[in-house]
């Protein structure tokens, strides 16, 4: 516990953490004394007023409209200001240009020569009309098509999927790219790195990119300098500054790895010893993830290669890293990423499509609850108009914030006819939704705020696959080791754990 403790304390987290709050505190005592001065109080409330009207017209979500109005409200003169410091989204015009201009060349390169998507379009577009209208909103708003010539497999558990993992880096001949959210010190990663240094000393080139924030309570200091030195490739993402800045708000939550263009991997597992229980941290830890080979790799290699370009400055050579195998299809897949600063919610909508197609069922995993108004519409009228729409979230909660929020959405759900369940042996970190054994979709997309409008996020939906009857099953052998939510759960909650959810659902979107 003290080795714990004296880590915390003297680690980058804590030492920015403190820089901010100085710099906070400084600003209030500022402000404090312009307080004194007429000049100084109509600025900053001329500020509020603008910052206000900026987030009316901006096309933001209400709820998180709605979220910054109950600021501008509470605290008249220095909501404009905390609006400027943390709730614009997104990077300053150089950077946003950059990665635009990356986005461009992404397209150019998925609409290419052999890589030209049309026949399998047109063959999902036989087998089902709604389902190539989902397929072509994917494709025509963040520029991933729908690819054949893929197998898929599937992994119920971060224990087969680390396993499987490893197998697949000991034949790696050219190249790896790791895209993940969080590595994390621990029989895992170490067995992890010790492959990826054996390959570095064959040739491999294998570059690396997590998350600076998801990842700084897990690594040393300066780590992305340590790997370095040991010939890997490295990029810690959007690193964070002991300063005020919005851009700390926009993390990459992907998970992506790649061998060779022909083998890839993603879903809700990181690097750390929790995602395979080989460090129990909040009960059973159940994850899932996806393996695909052939065609469908080059789309998750172009998610990498596009932030990674722009995370260190560089073009990229797309093409030599293609796919250099084609496999037996199994059914239709489509790899697709989404990032927050286009404005375009490509992941919700995608869910949001689903639950609106769905005839027979709908049947959700996901850690975290935290709904817009779109998104609870959307699971009330599929229910009432008599789908079978199931829930399920964890019973051992990360985060006991976030949890009172989710507990606070099954109220609306409830009464709609929604079944909800909680997984009773631990924490359940996988985002997965299925429907009418036709289509799933795995990825990192929770159900929450900064999944959908925050963070980088990747996922992959599979129309006609084996993978969807492999959801099902596991979703429903899930179910059996759930509890059912009812109402008088609901009504029985205690008021303090009521009255907290309450405050904290205002404040969702800002979480």
């Amino acid at each position: 516990m003290f080795r714990k403790l004296l880590k915390f304390f003297t680690g980058r987290l804590f030492i920015s953490l403190v820089l901010i709050s100085l710099q906070i505190a400084i600003g209030i005592n500022i402000i404090g004394f312009a307080q004194n001065d007429t000049l100084w109080i109509r600025i900053l409330s001329g500020l509020s007023i603008m910052m206000a009207l900026v987030v009316v017209v901006r096309d933001l979500n209400p709820a998180y409209k709605i979220g910054w109005m109950l600021i501008f409200m509470t605290i008249p003169v220095y909501g404009g200001l905390f609006y400027v410091l943390f709730g614009t989204r997104g990077l300053n015009a150089r950077l946003r240009a950059r990665l635009e201009e990356l986005e461009k060349l992404n397209q150019r390169g998925m609409e290419g020569g052999a890589y030209s998507n049309l026949l399998p379009m047109k063959a999902l577009s036989a087998y089902s009309r709604t389902l190539a209208r989902q397929a072509q909103y994917i494709a025509n708003i963040s520029s991933y098509p729908v690819w054949g010539n893929t197998e898929v497999e599937y992994f119920e558990s971060g224990e087969d999927w680390v396993q499987d993992v490893l197998l697949e880096l000991k034949k790696a001949k050219t190249f790896i790219f790791l895209e993940f959210f969080i590595i994390g010190e621990g029989e895992i990663w170490d067995s992890v790195l010790a492959v990826l240094l054996e390959k570095c000393m064959q040739g491999v080139r294998v570059c690396l990119m997590y998350d600076d924030v998801g990842s700084i309570l897990d690594i040393p200091n300066h780590y992305d300098r340590k790997l370095r030195s040991l010939g890997l490739e490295v990029v810690a993402f959007n690193p964070l500054k002991a300063h005020l800045n919005s851009r700390s708000n926009s993390r990459d939550h992907r998970k992506v790895l790649v061998i060779d263009g022909n083998v890839g991997y993603t879903g809700g597992m990181n690097l750390a010893d929790e995602y395979a229980n080989r460090k129990i941290k909040f009960g059973h830890w159940k994850d899932t993830a996806v393996k695909l080979r052939g065609d469908a790799v080059w789309s998750l290699s172009q998610m990498f290669l596009q932030l990674w370009a722009f995370s260190i400055g560089q073009p990229m050579d797309y093409y030599a890293y293609r796919p250099t195998i084609t496999c037996k299809t199994d059914g239709f897949v489509q790899p697709f990423a989404d990032n927050p600063l286009d404005n375009e919610n490509v992941a919700e909508n995608a869910y949001i499509q689903i639950i609106s197609m769905a005839k027979k069922y709908v049947w959700i995993t996901t850690p975290y609850l935290i709904l817009d108004n779109e998104m609870l519409t959307a699971l009330k009228i599929a229910a009432q108009s008599g789908v079978d729409v199931r829930i399920i979230t964890p019973h051992k909660p990360d985060k006991w914030y976030v949890f009172a929020v989710t507990r606070e959405n099954y109220r609306p759900l409830l009464e709609s006819g929604v079944k909800i369940y909680e997984y009773i042996p631990g924490f359940l970190h996988a985002k997965m939704f299925v429907s009418d054994d036709r289509v799933a979709i795995i990825g990192t997309i929770n159900m929450d705020y900064r999944s959908f409008y925050l963070h980088f996020e990747n996922g992959v939906a599979f129309y006609g696959s084996s993978v969807v009857q492999k959801v099902h099953t596991d979703i429903r052998n899930t179910l059996d080791v759930s509890r059912r939510i009812t109402m008088d759960f609901v009504k029985n909650r205690s008021w303090i754990k009521k009255f907290t959810g309450m405050v904290l659902k205002l404040a969702a979107p800002l979480l």
